[in-house]
């Protein structure tokens, strides 16, 4: 890598305040009052900047605190904030050894406890979770909501336009912001949960 990347690694990486959340670098201070997530990416993909993730983080938030699997955890961001949030157990899933890595340095950093473990979702069976969350490609969300074990569904990583068709869900909310969206999934035939009309963030 060329000289000088570090620095210029940190000049872009900056933290984001996301409702009572703020997601940044090891090398910036939180904003006082907030519940801060701090991580280093390193080699996997997740800062928290990306509207998607902010875009599930402010879902997370208007949902009561339950046992959770992130599906895709990437760098650990989600599966973080729902520790911070108090949901409990969590369980961090990705195919990519250097994520789940990434995923476990992260939570020890932030002093949570999670289960993080190379797996691939479409080919294995998750456990029995209240929460499921999905931030990866619509095509790849499609295909794996089916094979979910859970009462809620929130999925995201892909385009306002874009409307996942899945089956055995009913969707109950939906944010967007700067072109990207996150929708909040009920199983069918379960009861009522939090969530409202289409909204946005800044």
């Amino acid at each position: 890598m060329p000289a000088g990347w570090e620095d210029e690694w940190r000049s872009f990486h900056h933290g984001v305040r996301v409702g009572r959340l703020w997601v940044g670098p090891p090398w910036e201070e939180s904003p006082d009052g907030s519940i801060a997530i701090t991580i280093d990416p390193g080699r996997a993909f997740g800062t928290g900047a990306h509207p998607t993730t902010r875009l599930v983080l402010v879902v997370l938030q208007e949902l009561e605190p339950a046992s959770l699997l992130d599906v895709g955890c990437g760098s650990g961001v989600l599966s973080i904030a729902a520790a911070k949030l108090g949901f409990a157990p969590v369980l961090a899933v990705d195919v990519d050894a250097v994520a789940i890595e990434t995923t476990r340095e992260n939570a020890a950093l932030n002093g949570v406890e999670i289960e993080a473990r190379v797996a691939d979702a479409l080919t294995e069976r998750g456990p029995r979770t209240e929460v499921a969350v999905a931030n990866i490609a619509l095509d790849v969300v499609e295909r794996l909501a089916s094979r979910l074990d859970a009462r809620l569904l929130v999925t995201s990583g892909y385009l306002e336009g874009d409307e996942p068709s899945v089956t055995d869900w009913e969707k109950v909310g939906r944010h967007t912001a700067e072109g990207g969206a996150a929708d909040l999934f009920r199983r069918s035939g379960e009861g009522s949960v939090p969530g409202g009309p289409r909204s946005s963030i800044p």
